[in-house]
């Protein structure tokens, strides 16, 4: 595969060269087809930035082949997104390298729960700047929390048999729900997208795909079936369990049986295939089962 990275523009800033990392992974998360509009504003308010990093990212992936420009001067997807070796088209960033890094080692008991931005600076040997960037990251999924002064505190995430079994029996509850909400509407879209990006994973295999991507994915699953409800405490309760889980699936990932991963994403599937079905009854039923199956309960 030809390395792209030489001709990445240099007068990009970190923040444009993470977002156009960002923006890839999420086209590649979301199975987005060739000619799948891409949309700057959308992308701005989704990542909770400014609309000028997003254009300049996106430019980016323009001059790299991803995007084109349509007559109109929209965006589109230019070519096929599932098989693209993100580092070689937007280079390393050093703030994603570090954000999985600290989750790995947080995860194993290997990083106290209370740090300092100095002990952190010193641990990794990065700037306070990419320190800070990761942290807030941390912060804005709910894992972490700003102490006086340059503290910082990652919260308590399943860390024990007893709290993840406790996790998988509230997640039953509340996912299992979305299918019997008044509001349950499925968007067909988005369960194209899912189901394009399972069977992504089912071709490939982990040797190509990283546990970030599995992560998005396999979250993304749990959370579009609870927004199909229509219940924004159902997703928020989602979010929320995702994020907690976040850390331990990091840890994990590379001890992860092929086949754990396989079936899961048959078993996701087999609920899309439900749901499309209109048989939310059979659906619920598909849902707890896998859930109780990962949990082993």
């Amino acid at each position: 595969m030809v390395d792209h990275t030489a001709d990445i523009d240099d007068d990009l800033t970190p923040l444009q060269r993470d977002l156009a990392l960002t923006i890839l992974k999420h086209l590649k998360d979301e199975a987005a087809p060739v000619g799948a509009r891409v949309s700057a504003p959308d992308l701005a308010k989704r990542f909770n930035v400014s609309r000028s990093p997003v254009s300049r990212a996106l430019n980016l992936l323009v001059d790299q082949g991803i995007l084109s420009l349509t007559d109109t001067r929209r965006m589109q997807v230019a070519k096929d997104v599932s098989s693209i070796n993100i580092p070689n088209v937007v280079g390393a960033s050093p703030v994603e390298d570090l954000y999985w890094r600290i989750m790995r080692e947080r995860a194993a008991g290997e990083l106290p729960r209370d740090v300092s931005e100095a002990e952190l600076i010193q641990r990794f040997d990065v700037s306070r700047g990419v320190i800070r960037k990761v942290l807030m990251r941390f912060a804005s999924e709910g894992l972490a929390q700003r102490l006086q002064g340059h503290g910082w505190r990652f919260i308590d995430s399943l860390h024990d048999e007893k709290s993840i079994k406790e996790s998988y029996r509230f997640r039953i509850v509340v996912e299992c729900a979305a299918f019997r909400s008044p509001d349950f509407q499925p968007d067909q879209s988005r369960i194209d997208q899912l189901r394009q990006a399972h069977q992504r994973i089912l071709a490939l295999g982990r040797r190509m795909v990283t546990a970030s991507e599995w992560f998005s994915i396999n979250s993304g699953f749990h959370e579009s079936i609870s927004s199909f409800s229509g219940n924004r405490y159902l997703v928020l309760s989602v979010q929320h369990q995702n994020n907690l889980r976040r850390m331990r699936e990091a840890a994990i990932y590379d001890a992860l049986p092929i086949e754990r991963i396989r079936t899961s994403c048959e078993e996701h599937l087999r609920i899309l295939d439900a749901i499309e079905e209109h048989n939310y009854e059979w659906a619920e039923s598909l849902m707890r089962e896998h859930l109780k199956t990962a949990g082993e309960l």
